[in-house]
């Protein structure tokens, strides 16, 4: 850029605002931009995930544990017990199949929304060779050698108790032997055993292919586990955040809602107004009254390092509506609690202890004094340890130590003793 504006000093510069700001009705059709509606109003234009409708598909699964959302965005990618208590051969199922593919499908979308400027198809690519080497090596987790030895073994019949006797023909489990034995008579089982044995006669042929299906479903289902273990280990800023983003507003009254989603529009309407402003004046006035602008702040919410409002929902966060003050550095006033736990170390709070006569609250001693702010409290417990370390001293040197003849020494009260058994 420098070298062509070195080369075409008098050149105009194209005003691309104009060309892409939203126009107004009177001015046509208004434009809608695409990064509008890429993210939807949970999601905050990528800042968050959504996974409400990935939760209540969760939910719909058949023996899973019951999770609220909170805990569900701790465990979404988690698919072996005790986490996830499902079994393998309970996974093998379309509703399974469709969860996963549609939670995998959802992180990989959100990635490429938010990370536009990454290789993303390198990183998949990627993650695609890490699972057929694993897959090969039988190193997938929940799906190896051994869970797979284990429920080709148990098989059907590990459906009840394990501890009774499978009925194959009737699906059912008897842990009575003779409840079995008169079972195998009755006119329910020799119907299934008919049935059972006309169907064999004509899917013997496609015994092989339904094993290979359902291996190639077993395979298609860990890859969807594997490639979202995967994208959640990427997006575990987003996550985090998420998880903290619910939890606040879980804590938030409808009064505290509304005024957070006010402040939003306000933000948004201000932006709007001001690069229309922008827009009318041209490129020289736009740029000369960047700086001049008035800041939008109804609330009169703190600043950030770039001059502006820090968002509503940071300021509940850390509570810095609310004041706390300390007499010992002078009735200062520390907005918010975080910063009231944090001054107790600082150079204002220490000098304040000094004035005070108390030493060595620098050091192994300032944790006796956390959380006091008051002077008066602060004196009496300076006097109390004073007073305590006095005794201790005291105590020390009132001890009377008696030597006998061989040069040991020893209390008395033990001199004593031993003296009157006659020992010494």
């Amino acid at each position: 850029m420098k070298d062509f504006h070195r080369r075409y000093p008098n050149e105009g510069v194209e005003n691309l605002e104009r060309a892409y700001k939203r126009r107004r009705p009177d001015e046509g059709e208004p434009v809608v931009s695409e990064v509008d509606n890429m993210f939807t109003g949970e999601e905050s234009n990528g800042r968050f995930l959504d996974l409400t409708s990935m939760h209540e598909a969760y939910l719909n699964l058949p023996n899973v544990k019951r999770l609220s959302y909170s805990q569900y965005l701790d465990n979404f990618d988690a698919f072996e017990p005790p986490r996830l208590p499902i079994k393998r051969q309970n996974k093998v199922t379309d509703s399974y199949l469709k969860y996963v593919a549609d939670l995998a499908s959802y992180l990989e979308s959100f990635m490429r929304r938010t990370r536009p400027l990454d290789d993303l198809p390198k990183v998949f690519l990627r993650l695609d060779r890490e699972f057929e080497t694993a897959w090969e090596a039988g190193t997938v987790p929940g799906w190896g050698k051994e869970e797979s030895a284990s429920s080709a073994s148990g098989g059907p019949q590990t459906e009840g108790t394990g501890s009774g006797i499978w009925c194959p023909e009737c699906e059912k489990e008897f842990s009575n032997p003779n409840v079995y034995k008169a079972h195998l008579t009755g006119k329910k089982h020799l119907r299934n055993a008919e049935n059972k044995k006309g169907a064999s006669n004509g899917t013997a042929k496609s015994l092989s292919t339904s094993l290979s299906g359902a291996a190639l479903k077993e395979r298609v289902i860990a890859s969807h586990e594997s490639r979202i273990r995967a994208l959640a280990d990427l997006l575990s800023n987003e996550r985090s955040n998420t998880r903290v983003n619910v939890e606040r507003k879980q804590g938030m009254t409808e009064r505290e809602r509304q005024a957070e989603l006010d402040a939003l529009f306000a933000e948004d309407d201000a932006a709007v107004a001001a690069s229309e402003r922008r827009g009318d004046r041209g490129d020289d006035s736009g740029s000369d009254s960047d700086g001049e602008e008035k800041i939008y702040n109804p609330l009169k919410l703190p600043l950030a390092w770039d001059g502006k409002p820090i968002p509503y929902w940071l300021y509940k966060l850390h509570g810095l509506g609310v004041e706390f003050s300390c007499e010992i550095c002078g009735n200062f006033v520390y907005m918010g609690r975080r910063a009231f736990d944090k001054h107790f170390s600082e150079a204002r709070h220490i000098y304040g202890l000094k004035c005070l006569g108390i030493t060595g609250a620098g050091t192994g001693g300032l944790t006796l004094f956390r959380e006091i702010t008051g002077i008066q409290d602060a004196l009496n417990l300076w006097g109390k340890i004073r007073q305590e370390k006095r005794d201790k001293d005291t105590k020390e040197d009132s001890v009377v130590q008696m030597e006998d003849g061989e040069g040991n020494v020893m209390p008395e009260r033990i001199y004593l003793d031993l003296q009157k058994q006659g020992i010494l």
